[in-house]
């Protein structure tokens, strides 16, 4: 009976003398366990680290925005034109063409050029009758061919009528080759348009070296000549 009232109830058996590994630690931690350790803090080293790395990944997205936005406003802007009044004509530049400046004695009023690739000008011509176009462009190739190519052989690569927005024209080009290994071929265009008032207009394609690219710029500016 006296062993009833005098057992022990808590702390429970084998709990009432501390462990030989506990007998250091205060009550508290007997009964509730060892403080976990605080979590180690993350080196400064490694903390710049990542604050580098997450501006260098802002300032990409940044850059790459502002990229996207110019290059998408650049491929939405229209394409140059020449307006040349005095020859009675405008025409549309393509991708890498510029406009320029003649020198008044060369008697064109207008140019443009794919740097030192390709060049088209133009000028005001006389009048002439549509039955007489070809043959005012032949004169004109003649003309042209001895003032700036000077080639050792021509040849006629094209000779045809046209009509370039409702005006009646005739075209002519050839390509002049060379003997000396200095001079690569040149191509040459001469187009005449007749214009509403009487008069025509000449334009003249020079493209040194020849090249598929060069003739087929300066095609697409003389046929969508207005």
């Amino acid at each position: 009976m006296d062993d009833q009232w005098t057992r022990r109830v808590w702390p429970p058996e084998g709990h009432g003398e501390p462990a030989p590994q506990e007998e250091d630690l205060p009550p508290s931690a007997r009964w509730y366990g060892t403080p976990a350790p605080p979590p180690r803090r993350m080196p400064r080293w490694l903390q710049r680290l990542l604050v580098t790395a997450a501006a260098l990944v802002a300032a990409g997205a940044v850059i790459g925005a502002v990229t996207v936005t110019i290059l998408g406003r650049a491929e939405s802007a229209p394409p140059p034109v020449v307006s040349d009044p005095l020859a009675g004509v405008s025409y549309t530049l393509p991708p890498g063409w510029s406009e320029g400046v003649v020198a008044p004695v060369t008697g064109f009023t207008s140019v443009a050029a794919h740097g030192d690739l390709a060049t088209v000008m133009a000028r005001p011509g006389d009048r002439v009758d549509p039955p007489n176009l070809r043959s005012a462009v032949i004169d004109l190739g003649d003309l042209y061919t001895s003032l700036l190519l000077h080639g050792d052989t021509i040849e006629v690569v094209d000779d045809h009528a046209v009509t370039v927005n409702g005006r009646p024209g005739h075209t002519r080009a050839v390509r002049a080759a060379y003997r000396d290994v200095v001079n690569e071929p040149a191509f040459m265009r001469v187009t005449l348009l007749t214009r509403p008032d009487g008069g025509s207009t000449v334009m003249l394609g020079l493209a040194h070296p020849d090249d598929p690219r060069s003739r087929a710029d300066i095609e697409a500016v003389m046929a969508a000549a207005r």
